[in-house]
């Protein structure tokens, strides 16, 4: 049933379904619902605007596969120029994240750490794109994990090559925008400081971000040789959520990771490797003190959302706001930077 807002909206049913799912990505709600509004959004974009019209007057959108009641309700309010009821009071609940930040996140270019359903996010590779075009984004990085971190999906070689040529069909579909999607990976930092990933293959990629995932109650010593080793690595570019930590969420909370920070961040600064500043509000890493130090030490940072589903793309809010806090030069984030300059940086051996 269609709601009896009285204020007005402009952006046309796609639009308001596709918001309505993003808002309840970032509020974390049930995934089965989420897709409902996803996948009734599919269901009418490619047919012609006064058929969905017609039918939201005849009150037949229902008899189309995908469209339930409160989708059609949606549809309905929007092709009526009306505040959906739905999106306005997810808007109310899971409106601005934090406040602060805005001046940071003004300048940020793009996102370098985001899955899909290749790994153990929730949602296509082009959803996440388009998602990210949406937010304002020049590139967005995919980077979904290695073949080690089995509990993920992760990719092997066969199926990373098979990856890549997925984002340049994207990219090609893209063409006309200015947007890029980026070739990327989360790979396994392993017990012995190498990559989880043949170097023949990291070198394909666009950006690498490195990160601990087993193991992460290692003593002081070992683990500082095996984060220091992974980062001297010359594929290695961003160095993923340092500490490990939880400090909330589901999966319950987890203590910091046990390195020595100091050595790490010296070793980020020798080989231009960025410390990632990962907004995921369950991670908030690297901790206050960290990030001041890597700050101090003269770090390069990254400001990423670790995104698992589209609406949590926009979870990059709460790392500008940390980075704000922090007196971080906005230069001084590789993800303010132009495409081109951030594709130099990243790979300077080509």
């Amino acid at each position: 049933m269609a709601g009896l807002s009285e204020e007005t909206y402009d952006g046309g049913p796609v639009a308001a379904l596709r918001r309505i799912a993003f808002l309840m990505e970032r509020g974390r709600e049930e995934t089965r619902r989420i897709q409902a509004f996803r996948n009734a959004a599919a269901v009418i974009l490619p047919l012609p605007a006064d058929e969905v019209v017609a039918r939201a007057e005849a009150g037949t959108l229902t008899q189309l596969s995908g469209i339930g009641p409160s989708t059609a309700g949606v549809i309905t309010d929007a092709v009526h120029g009306r505040l959906p009821d739905r999106l306005a009071k997810l808007e109310a609940a899971f409106g601005p994240l934090v406040q602060g930040g805005d001046e940071v996140r003004a300048r940020l270019r793009g996102d370098l750490h985001s899955h899909s359903d290749w790994s153990d996010g929730g949602s296509p590779i082009e959803e996440m794109a388009f998602t990210a075009i949406e937010l304002g984004h020049d590139y967005l990085v995919l980077t979904d994990h290695s073949p080690r971190l089995t509990v993920a999906n992760g990719l092997s070689v066969a199926r990373l090559q098979r990856q890549l040529g997925v984002v340049d069909a994207i990219n090609e579909h893209l063409s006309e925008s200015q947007f890029t999607l980026l070739k990327g990976i989360e790979v396994d930092i392993l017990d012995d400081g190498s990559l989880d990933q043949t170097d023949e293959m990291l070198a394909q990629l666009d950006l690498r971000v490195a990160s601990v995932h087993s193991k992460l109650r290692m003593d002081a010593a070992p683990m500082t040789k095996r984060m220091i080793g992974a980062i001297a690595n010359p594929r290695t570019n961003v160095l993923g959520h340092c500490t490990g930590r939880m400090v909330m969420g589901n999966r319950g909370t987890r203590p910091s990771s046990d390195f020595d920070a100091k050595a790490v961040f010296e070793a980020c600064v020798e080989h231009d490797v960025a410390v990632e500043i990962n907004s995921r509000p369950e991670r908030r890493d690297p901790p206050t003190k960290l990030l001041e130090l890597a700050r101090d030490m003269g770090c390069l940072f990254s400001i990423d959302s670790d995104a698992h589903a589209p609406g949590q793309l926009d979870f990059q809010q709460y790392g500008c706001e940390r980075a704000h806090a922090a007196g971080i030069d906005a230069d001084r984030i590789v993800n303010t930077w132009p495409r081109e300059r951030l594709l130099e940086w990243a790979n300077p051996q080509r």
